[in-house]
């Protein structure tokens, strides 16, 4: 099969998607109208709640929810064959993933821009408030460990990708500065801008032969430095860094998919994967686990936490969050969608594939993933003559400024979530940003320690896909609840609550029984998944139940 007609073909139904699917959802189901009062404007603090526009806030979005995990999930996800993965990224992202975080956006701004932690409290009651912010909180706790240690990885495998990702965020800072204390508008710096940063490219090779003592810093030396950095960044207006940051990064990504898209059009290499692998060896069964193997490329739950965590609060018109929440998605869907196509036409021939994916354990590690990702897309990008040294490190440089911006994304939504945590309980000393700040940087940091290398989040990240999920059903179930409370249909997201709940539930499940029967090795994973189950089901059995108890309401 070739591997530039599968694209040509997912790309089509995306489009499809979005021109129609998203705007029934729009008009019909939201009923979303440019007039409406946004929460940005009302509670304009230039901290947290800044209006933005559309393209800016679309990029600092998608920048945000395109972190490593749209990669890595598919470059693992095709030991089961392509079709599979293309067909659950392709329908997973038009019918429930864009759909999601569309309706996590849109609930978030009429509550005020409050997380979905915050808001299950209203449309349910206090106790699944508590409950899901724990789980949110935990989910967060785990991606903020873990993706220091994917960055300070790369960082290591990568010197020469070190200098321009730090040029990049004094660019950003410079950007933000001249946008909004010089009144400047945006879109020609920050070409100006990026333009830097890809001439920083071509000398990363330089800088670290010049300054040793920087290359030879250590994993756990950089996941120091990155999560005090996160702290930092969660704490600073969203002007400042955030938002620029994100912005360059968006140019970056589209930068990315174009390279790769051309260079796969150009090549249009065939796809050297089976079709379908049903029983590679070592590896779980592909129904349930291809759905949360892949998450962040089709749906995740970590997006909800975005569009209602920090993007709600920039939104300058109500109608931009059909484009922000939809159309994100279906631009993080076509990564998902390169990403599986590296993995599976990057290589030259079927036996350089099935050596890499002779098992699940050989290509399940880390760096396997992103090699998979890095090498294939550099293939591609390679193929329009630019040098493959310089296309390798674009590559790296592109996935490390996905992961740095949720990384930063995380570290903010952590600090709200434990404002709100200490708003229920009455500690007024958690809503100091800086305190909240310190205590969700600190915490990953302990977890990150706590093994040597850094890499002590990788503990628990065997726990991160059926989480993720699990936090975008109970999501799906909130938004379920509201519309029905306002009477509209809930079909649209409760047919895929369902869906995803149910697979994600029974994947805990069968994880848990292999736990448990090696609890001496793995006894932690057992015991935190069990309690991250638990609470789930809990969420959802309450949620089930106002569901079925709820009436239109008036208000």
């Amino acid at each position: 099969m070739n591997a530039a007609l599968l694209a040509i073909i997912v790309l089509v139904a995306f489009a499809l998607g979005y021109r129609f699917y998203s705007k029934f959802l729009s008009n019909v189901i939201f009923q979303l109208q440019a007039d409406e009062g946004v929460p940005s404007v009302e509670f304009e603090d230039g901290v947290d709640y800044v209006p933005s526009k559309r393209h800016v806030l679309w990029g600092h979005h998608f920048a945000s929810i395109a972190g490593a995990a749209p990669i890595v999930g598919p470059a693992i996800a095709v030991i089961w064959g392509w079709l599979p993965a293309l067909i659950w990224i392709c329908v997973g992202t038009i019918f429930m993933g864009a759909m999601h975080d569309f309706s996590a956006l849109v609930i978030s701004l009429r509550h005020k821009g409050k997380s979905i932690g915050e808001i299950a409290g209203h449309v349910v009651n206090r106790r699944v408030q508590v409950l899901f912010l724990i789980v949110i909180s935990f989910l967060i706790w785990i991606v903020l460990a873990v993706f220091a240690f994917i960055i300070a990885t790369l960082f290591k495998n990568n010197p020469a990708s070190i200098f321009p990702i730090n040029i990049q965020i004094v660019v950003a800072m410079i950007l933000g500065w001249l946008v909004y204390r010089r009144g400047v508008g945006m879109f020609v710096p920050s070409l100006v801008g990026y333009a830097v940063l890809l001439g920083a490219i071509f000398y990363g090779g330089d800088f670290a032969q010049a300054f040793p003592i920087i290359t030879e810093l250590s994993i756990t030396n950089w996941v120091w430095i990155l999560l005090i950095y996160s702290f930092i960044a969660s704490v600073m207006p969203v002007w400042l860094l955030l938002q620029p940051r994100d912005y360059l990064n968006s140019h970056q990504l589209v930068t990315a998919l174009v390279f790769l898209t051309i260079g796969l059009v150009w090549l249009h290499p065939p796809v050297v994967a089976p079709m379908v692998n049903l029983a590679p060896a070592g590896a779980p069964p592909m129904i349930p686990f291809l759905f949360v193997t892949i998450a962040c490329g089709a749906i995740s739950g970590f997006h909800g936490l975005v569009s209602s965590g920090t993007t709600s609060k920039q939104v300058s018109v109500m109608t931009d969050a059909r484009s922000i929440g939809y159309g994100g998605m279906m631009a993080e869907g076509y990564l998902g969608l390169l990403a599986t196509l590296a993995a599976t036409a990057g290589f030259a021939t079927t036996a350089e594939w099935t050596q890499h994916y002779s098992s699940w354990g050989a290509a399940n590690g880390l760096s396997s993933k992103l090699d998979a990702f890095i090498n294939g897309g550099a293939r591609f990008v390679g193929s329009i003559g630019i040098p493959v040294e310089t296309a390798q490190t674009f590559m790296a440089v592109v996935i490390i400024a996905f992961a740095a911006t949720s990384l930063d994304t995380g570290a903010r939504i952590q600090r709200l979530v434990i404002a709100e945590l200490g708003e229920l309980y009455g500690v007024k000393a958690l809503s100091n940003r800086y305190l909240a700040g310190g205590l969700g940087i600190g915490a990953a940091l302990l977890l990150a320690v706590t093994q040597g290398g850094g890499q002590g989040g990788l503990a628990l990240w065997p726990l991160f896909g059926t989480t993720n999920q699990l936090v975008a059903g109970v999501t799906l179930l909130i938004v379920s609840i509201w519309l029905k409370k306002l009477g509209r249909q809930v079909a649209y997201t409760l047919v895929p609550m369902i869906l995803i709940g149910g697979v994600t539930v029974f994947a805990m499940a069968g994880n848990l029984i292999d736990y448990f029967a090696n609890f001496e090795e793995l006894w932690l994973l057992a015991i935190v998944g069990s309690i991250v189950l638990v609470l789930d089901i809990w969420v959802i059995l309450e949620g089930m139940k106002a569901l079925s108890s709820t009436t239109r309401s008036r208000t």
